[in-house]
């Protein structure tokens, strides 16, 4: 039985030790599709409100939100101080429950370049100050990352371990349409392959079961994304909260989603098709409260995992 190549894998045999991510939500961060740059709304399937801060700091600053065209940031001492309190707690819970070691910071909610990039600076070199980080990943957009933020992160990477996360979800332009996601595929490959160039690590996002996608379109998006270089994968099944676009659409009977059989033989066939050298960061998603509509079987990860791992086996594969 050959273990998939993780993330937690990668970091161990580079690092010698236990790394974490400690994921960090600083307020005042939006989305071009949120704040009407580029759409208004959000992507279908997200619920503004629920991307929950991890300590009640992040709470201060409502109302108050930065882009790529904002010349000031009266509010960048208090975000500082908000990723300082949210670091501190976490990596001491997660010192203490999981004996990690080493810390990668990740900026994690909404888009984590879409602001100026004297904020962008402040943030990430204050986030490589603390004790035993090694690196950050930055969670963001295609269309909201400028040259300037790229060839930092660049300068960054040649001395520590920068990963920048793109959400492609779909190579199919229609369903980005559908989904109102606010660019097209075109765009998300441009500025992975300029990651790349600037010797960057890439994490993509893929969505499967987004509106009207077969298996095979699903299965073509992850071709695709192994093609652009990208270094890593996470994986997610579209799943329905409340109080989203898509769930009115669930509602109204307009959508379906996907089957955990089909979820499941879809990671299954996408993890053959990856290049070795690619690590896998996630292989499922879901939620356990009352705000999840459909499907049910994204509530509990555990069985998810089992599952996984179930039709893995025959293959000679483990997560």
């Amino acid at each position: 039985m050959r273990q998939i190549f993780t993330f937690g894998s990668y970091l161990r045999d580079k690092f010698g030790c236990k790394v974490y991510k400690v994921g960090i939500n600083i307020s005042g961060f939006t989305c071009p599709n949120i704040d009407g740059t580029v759409a208004k709304g959000g992507c279908t399937f997200c619920e503004n409100d629920s991307f929950s801060a991890s300590t009640n700091q992040v709470q201060e600053l409502k109302g108050f939100y930065l882009n790529l065209n904002s010349t000031s940031n009266p509010n960048l001492d208090k975000q500082l101080l908000q990723l300082e309190m949210q670091f501190q707690a976490i990596s001491k819970r997660q010192r203490e429950e999981y004996g990690a070691q080493k810390f990668i910071v990740y900026f994690q909610s909404f888009t984590n370049t879409y602001a100026p990039f004297e904020t962008l600076k402040a943030l990430y070199e204050k986030a490589l100050s603390f004790d035993d980080v090694v690196g950050l990943s930055i969670g963001t957009r295609s269309d909201s990352i400028e040259e300037e933020t790229l060839e930092y992160l660049a300068e960054l990477a040649k001395t520590k371990e920068i990963w920048i996360e793109f959400g492609i979800q779909s190579v199919y332009d229609e369903t980005l349409l559908k989904i109102n996601r606010g660019h097209n595929s075109a765009n998300v490959k441009e500025w992975i392959l300029k990651a790349k160039q600037s010797g960057l690590n890439v994490c993509g996002h893929l969505i499967f079961g987004l509106p009207d996608e077969t298996q095979e379109m699903m299965l073509h998006t992850a071709k695709e994304a192994y093609t652009w270089g990208i270094d890593s994968v996470k994986y997610h099944p579209l799943y329905v909260v409340k109080k989203t676009a898509l769930a009115n659409d669930f509602i109204r009977g307009e959508f379906t989603p996907i089957s955990e059989e089909l979820y499941l033989d879809t990671l299954a066939k996408a993890i053959t098709m990856k290049p070795e050298h690619v690590n896998v960061q996630r292989v499922t998603a879901g939620i356990n409260d009352n705000s999840l509509l459909a499907p049910q079987w994204c509530r509990d990860k555990n069985s998810q995992i089992k599952k996984i791992n179930a039709v893995l086996k025959p293959l000679g594969l483990k997560y």
